[in-house]
């Protein structure tokens, strides 16, 4: 199979919904876990201070664990928590877009993958034939056609 299979908007779908049944089953389990994700898309309320914003790395590994745990939840396109930020604790909430979660781990071990980009890759049109054409197409049919 195509890496290029595994871009479609129908396969990131298949992931967003791995992605929240997963975390759904850690929260009915009361399991803390940890989120690797794509820090260019995740919110962040009130916004973080310049400095701590850019100290963050690409991908940052947020722990859901003990207050962040507690106050964390699940929609259909978001991981929401809050968490303190740098020396001083900066509180915020953040918003972790589904797709936008790279890994999860329980402890050190990887519990689910996302190999579902992001941006969706244009998928090919289907081209229309039409029925007529379609079955002349194959020469064994057109010796089923009466010729008048």
């Amino acid at each position: 199979m195509s890496m290029k299979k595994l871009k479609t908007s129908a396969y990131q779908e298949l992931m967003k919904e791995h992605i929240y049944a997963t975390v759904e089953y850690m929260f009915n389990h009361d399991q803390e876990f940890g989120v690797a994700c794509d820090t260019s898309t995740v919110n962040f309320e009130p916004d973080l201070p310049k400095e701590l914003k850019e100290s963050l790395p690409d991908v940052t590994l947020f722990m859901l664990a003990n207050y962040s745990f507690e106050t964390a939840n699940i929609d259909t396109e978001y991981i929401s928590f809050e968490a303190g930020f740098g020396s001083e604790n900066f509180g915020a909430l953040v918003h972790i877009p589904l797709l936008a979660v790279k890994q999860i781990f329980v402890e050190e071990y990887p519990i689910l993958i996302n190999s579902a980009s992001m941006t969706i890759v244009e998928e090919e049109p289907v081209e229309a034939i039409d029925s007529m054409a379609a079955l002349l197409n194959n020469p064994e049919n057109a010796k089923l056609l009466k010729k008048k």
